[in-house]
């Protein structure tokens, strides 16, 4: 008969058994593996193998077994292992052994032979329990292949045909029978006198259940909306999305409440019998499937106080989305209500066929329509919105998947392949509303954290820093590898094959004498983000309190605070090697090949790596300064390990590679103080008293207020230029970052004087001397009487 796939007890199960999963294995590992036990269970199980006759249930409890003896046996592989590195210590203390036919003094050979014995004793546990680890590897491997042997050929069975008459009375004489046995059992319960009294007796408490249970199903929907529209609106729309997303759940929840309620008045009533009570135990999982089908489609295709739609759809396709997530809901309960009928029933696999058929029918043609809908040109942009590629192409995908199954899924039942039928269908449905809860909870968390985020950096959402839009990337991630063991279980995996998978990583892999497991990763990975988080709490302790104290400037407090990271996160991950226990001496030979190799290319990286750790030493340039490097020129931004950025006076930046600074020469306007000084030339006419041209210069530059007086102001006069006489005005500013505004007042005020005194500043003047000038008149006048 079909093998119940969608059983979430698996899931529940599963994700409990991981979480615990560290403490059980804790636990397994303090208990010694019994050879003599192991070696029993061992050829009892490969006798089982052998003969393959024992039934899958049989053989899941056997793998069990052999999967607890694994885990001991991997355990006693490291156990003695501190005592087999002291003993190798010691041999290689003592020194090569000597080669053949060479004599070694008598009290070393003594002690290298008690040391090899001890040695040998050591490792023989680790040795067995290395061969019981493969050995239960192994049959462990022969048991999940006789098991996914059997399920496919269940799958691909060929079964009778549900559309096939003759075998509609067997279902229908079945059906008949059971409501006959349960309407029975609730006669013979009215009839007991001693369960009327009861029922009696807890009348009040029946009729309070069944009334708060009935307003709870039929009432919740109303309460939600009037809730939700009394409470205030955030003022961060994205906190308004989580929060409607979150109270959107008790759609779901409070109906719960009411089921629960109602169950419980039936049972306090004492009318239902062992049938009816299987039909009890199957309500709650059928009002789940109906209750969350409904909230999908009002969370994914309706747009419920102020929570937009996931899906871009015209307003009849959300509603007909609404209906058949709805509908697709109804439909696994009727399916999870025959399976369990059918486990505590006596259903023949005929009558069980014929039952489930309809709801195969019908849940196929849900599909189909469900995928036309889904289809990326049904999709409605907004005016200049541009569609997703890769979105459009994976919805595309599932729609297709969607169609092409819930055509296939009742045509192979209508044949025959019934198992085969149900194992396509219902999963495809179960995996659409695994997609939409991760969809729902994607932007959930994204809205949740992007609030957190903008309230803890007293930003707007459009000032959030760039950090913030990986965010999402990281969330999407998370939500993936959560929901892919799931999605595994939905599609027909077994718990054990997951559990494997999980085991392969817990265990890990060896690398020459290290064996890299999930928590020696784990330990590197918390042990470093340990490091790394103090030595930024160290560097942020500097900058904040320590160094603002010093009398350093701002490249030196630069240049420790840079220095204390580069230390920190090395020490950080010198102690999660140490710590995690990582043995990288197997690895030195290889490194030093590597190095050889890498060293040639990457010559100029380290060059530069070299070069920066130097230029934070002698600090010869410092962010800040205003430098002059080959053909550019502008302020240090940012020293880094392999390069420096410069703000130039264009506005752009540039990345010079930090082995320039070094090879190369560099200028430094603002090195060792900020003073510098300003040129500003001046020419005029050769008319001009050139004293008093030197005093008013003089005056002109000793009465700006940038001037440094401490240094002489000099007026030089240059020269007889072609058109004028040239002066220059030479002084030293307090900053010199400001020689440009400075030397634009000074032409200003040299301008004005220059007015006031009469003096002149002289243009470039040229004189033309014509030569027979009477001659070109009369040429002119000829050509003129001829025309």
């Amino acid at each position: 008969m079909r093998v119940a796939l969608n059983n979430w007890f698996r899931i529940l199960a599963l994700l409990a058994w991981l979480v615990a999963l560290p403490a059980l294995a804790q636990e397994d590992a303090k208990k010694a593996l019994d050879f003599d036990e192991w070696a029993r269970t061992a050829e009892r199980a490969e006798r089982i193998i052998e003969n393959a006759e024992a039934s899958s249930t049989a053989l899941e409890a056997l793998r069990t077994t052999l999967s607890e003896f694994r885990t001991k046996a991997l355990a006693l592989q490291d156990s003695n292992q501190a005592r087999i590195d002291t003993l190798r210590s010691q041999l290689a203390a003592l020194g090569p052994a000597p080669a053949e036919g060479e004599i070694e003094a008598a009290e070393v050979a003594q002690r290298r032979s008690e040391l090899n014995d001890q040695l040998a004793k050591a490792r023989a546990p680790v040795l067995a329990a290395q061969e019981a680890y493969k050995r239960a590897n192994g049959m462990i491997g022969e048991i999940d292949r006789i098991i996914r042997e059997r399920l496919a050929d269940q799958l691909f069975t060929l079964g009778v045909s549900p559309v096939n008459p003759a075998h509609w009375p067997e279902a229908y004489s079945i059906v008949a029978g059971y409501l006959t046995d349960v309407r029975e059992e609730i006669d013979e319960g009215m009839a007991s006198q001693a369960q009327m009294v009861m029922t009696r007796q807890n009348l009040p408490v029946i009729l309070l259940l069944a009334v708060i249970g009935l307003l709870l199903m039929t009432r919740a929907r109303h309460w939600l909306i009037s809730f939700m529209g009394l409470m205030p609106i955030p003022r961060e729309a994205r906190a308004g999305e989580a929060r409607s997303l979150l109270l959107s759940v008790t759609q779901v929840v409070v109906p719960m409440l009411g089921v629960a309620a109602l169950l419980q008045a039936v049972n306090l009533s004492g009318m239902t019998g062992l049938r009816g009570q299987n039909l009890i135990v199957a309500v709650p999982w059928m009002a789940l499937s109906i209750l969350g089908g409904r909230w999908l489609g009002r969370t994914l295709f309706t747009e419920t106080d102020g929570t937009p739609t996931f899906l871009s759809l015209r307003e009849a396709d959300a509603r007909a989305g609404l209906r058949i997530a709805s509908a697709l809901g109804v439909v696994v309960a009727l399916d999870h209500l025959l399976e369990t009928l059918a486990t505590q029933v006596d259903f023949t696999d005929t009558a069980q066929i014929v039952l489930s058929f309809p709801i195969v029918v019908v849940a196929g043609l849900l599909l189909v329509r469900f995928g036309l809908l889904l289809d990326p040109a049904r999709q409605v942009l907004e005016p200049g919105q541009e569609a997703n590629p890769l979105r459009r192409r994976l919805v595309g995908l599932i729609t297709r998947t969607t169609i092409v199954l819930g055509v296939t899924g009742p045509l192979l039942a209508a044949i025959g392949y019934f198992t085969a039928s149900t194992s396509f269908v219902f999963p495809m449905i179960k995996t659409l509303a695994l997609i939409g809860l991760g969809l729902i909870l994607y932007r959930l968390l994204n809205d949740l954290a992007e609030t957190l985020l903008q309230s803890a950096q007293g930003k707007r959402r459009d000032e959030t820093d760039e950090g913030l839009s990986l965010v999402p990337v990281a969330l999407g991630s998370m939500l993936i590898i959560v929901a892919l063991p799931v999605l595994a279980l939905i599609w027909g995996a077994r718990v054990s094959d997951l559990l494997e998978i999980w085991t392969l990583i817990n265990d890990g892999f060896a690398i020459g004498d290290n064996r890299i497991s999930v928590s020696v990763f784990l330990t590197f990975a918390i042990v470093f983000a340990a490091g790394y988080t103090l030595t930024r709490l160290l560097q942020s302790t500097l900058r904040t309190t320590v160094l603002p104290r010093t009398r350093m400037d701002a490249g030196g407090r630069n240049a420790i605070l840079t220095g204390t990271g580069y230390v920190g996160i090395f020490l950080a991950g010198l102690a999660a090697v140490t710590s995690a226990g990582l043995d990288l001496s197997s690895l030195a030979i290889v490194a030093g090949a590597l190095s050889v190799g890498i060293g040639f290319g990457l010559q100029a990286i380290v060059s530069n790596f070299v070069s920066g750790i130097i230029l934070l030493i002698e600090r010869p340039i410092k962010e800040g300064d205003w430098i002059e490097v080959g053909s550019y020129s502008g302020y240090v931004r940012k020293i880094s390990v392999r390069s420096t950025e410069i703000d130039t006076f264009d506005r752009a930046t540039v990345v010079v590679p930090n082995a320039d600074f070094i090879s190369g020469t560099v200028i430094n306007y603002t090195h060792s103080s900020m003073n510098g000084r300003v040129k500003v030339p001046v020419g005029v006419a050769y008319d001009s008293d050139t004293r008093q041209v030197e005093n008013i210069l003089l005056e002109v530059a000793e009465s700006h207020d940038m001037v440094d007086h401490r240094f002489n102001v000099n007026v030089v006069f240059l020269g007889f230029g072609a058109d004028s006489m040239d002066f220059e005005i030479r002084a030293v500013l307090k900053d010199v970052n400001y020689v440009l505004a400075v030397k634009s007042d000074m032409n200003h005020e040299i301008a004005r004087r220059f007015r006031e005194e009469g003096i002149e500043i002289p243009f470039a003047q040229r004189d033309i001397n014509v030569r027979n000038i009477d001659a070109l008149v009369r040429a002119i006048r000829e050509r003129e009487d001829k025309a």
